[in-house]
């Protein structure tokens, strides 16, 4: 190897450590805000019933609304982000969704619960995939796959700290607000706050990063500009309509085990506080600690379950086991003792969220590089529904039947189902299927 070589090496490991230094804990911090102000109304729940007269069914079927207006503005988000860039479309981001988690506070009837939450999913559209972009700009290959799975991460402490911020916050009182009231404000306006160091932190160039010396940013610019060519000899530019990834059963089955996967988690995000409530004798803070137990719990199954994965190599079976042991959960989560429900969701939650980790190096492994993004998002996408089926139907039995042991049910059945289909799952690419898929695109494209 050259000496040049080296120093090109050198200086380009050297670039990517100092951005992932600058970036990766403020989009921690931003993901850790953004899942907060998502999740939160499950802790008021029971207060807005009480202020407002919010039925169960309403809050179930509002909880759900965000996931249609995330769904529905996911993708013009990204349109848009490539035009204005992602430093000031991701600030953009979080001033609206700040500033409607904050008009949460006042909510007056089940219309302007609507509303506020769909549009709390428009606001927030595009911020996920805004941050895969940024560091699609800013780092190399080799570096993304850590720097997502850091990120990603920042999910599961976001679960873990939500239940006793958000409890904590339901105590303070004053001004004539009560404490959902200030809840959803102080909360809100941390969003906002974070807006002033997303602008300052984030470059919209590498060669704005001042704190890149000019060979870093030289050799940054330059790698990312050759994997940049790279990608669009490989593609010749073309996109992949949704009609022609559906015809493939594999893309449909991975579309269902996510969907799978995000019905169990979101169930179990919005209404684990209700479940929690049923034990008695328990302030709002107390209810936010033991909201977070299962999510502590669930970050060392990932660990875990990532560890064996990667020694004892059949994704789909790992999958599959992850699968059953979330549905056992749900099963016994059904009991009338209503400590033992909350054990059984503690059970469950090694499931569930190791499933959602498990889950996407199947597609990964299995799609043709040229269309992985596409599929990728169309994925998440689908899945992500899952965020609205699970509250609304819970909320509904919850309304008609003052149990939602009907919806538990439901969801270990899904999961075995799931479980089952797990092993239909293809982890290596279908060359055939994909390269005619894309050798059709690329000659479409010309």
């Amino acid at each position: 190897m050259s000496a040049s070589t080296t120093r090109y090496d050198s200086l380009l490991d050297s670039a990517s450590a100092k951005v992932k230094r600058h970036v990766l804990p403020l989009f921690l911090i931003m993901f850790i805000a953004n899942y907060i102000d998502r999740v939160n109304v499950g802790f008021a729940s029971a207060h807005m019933e009480t202020d407002l007269g919010l039925s169960a069914a309403a809050y179930g079927l509002g909880s759900g609304l965000f996931f249609i207006g995330y769904a529905l503005f996911e993708v013009p988000s990204n349109m848009l982000m490539q035009k204005f860039g992602a430093r000031a479309w991701l600030t953009r981001i979080m001033a609206t969704w700040g500033v409607v988690a904050a008009c949460m506070a006042f909510v007056r009837t089940d219309t302007s619960f609507y509303v506020l939450r769909f549009l709390l999913g428009i606001a927030e559209a595009g911020f996920f995939p805004g941050v895969v972009f940024y560091f699609a700009q800013w780092l190399p290959q080799k570096e993304r796959g850590k720097a997502v799975a850091i990120f990603l991460a920042g999910s599961a402490f976001a679960s873990v700290l939500s239940g006793p911020v958000t409890g904590a916050l339901l105590s303070v009182r004053g001004l004539g607000l009560a404490g959902w009231q200030w809840m959803f404000l102080i909360e809100g306006a941390f969003s906002i706050a974070l807006c002033a160091a997303s602008w300052l932190v984030l470059k919209s160039r590498i060669s704005d990063a001042h704190w890149l010396s000019r060979e870093e940013q030289g050799a940054l610019e330059n790698y990312m500009a050759r994997e940049q060519a790279e990608r669009e000899a490989a593609t010749g530019g073309a996109r992949v309509p949704v009609t022609r990834l559906l015809r493939d059963p594999q893309i449909v089955l991975f579309c269902f085990l996510y969907f799978a996967i995000q019905l169990t988690i979101y169930a179990a995000t919005f209404w684990l506080p209700t479940i929690i409530r049923k034990m008695g004798g328990l302030s709002d803070f107390q209810v936010g600690l033991y909201n977070a137990i299962p999510w502590m719990i669930a970050i060392v199954a990932m660990y875990c379950f990532a560890l064996l994965s990667a020694r004892f190599r059949f994704q789909q079976g790992w999958l599959a086991l992850a699968l059953v042991i979330a549905a056992c959960g749900l099963f016994a989560s059904t009991s009338a003792n209503p400590v033992f429900s909350f054990v059984a969701i503690c059970f469950s939650a090694i499931g569930f969220k190791a499933a959602s980790s498990l889950f996407w190096p199947l597609p990964q492994g299995y799609l043709d590089a040229r269309v992985a993004a596409a599929v990728i998002a169309l994925i998440n996408s689908l899945g992500n529904l899952g965020g609205f089926f699970a509250p609304a139907t819970f909320g509904y039995l919850q309304q008609h039947t003052g149990s939602i042991a009907g919806g538990l049910y439901g969801l270990g059945v899904t999961s075995l189902i799931a479980a089952a289909a797990a092993f239909l799952a293809r982890s290596k690419p279908s060359r055939r299927a994909f390269s005619d898929e894309a050798d059709s695109l690329h000659r479409g494209a010309h």
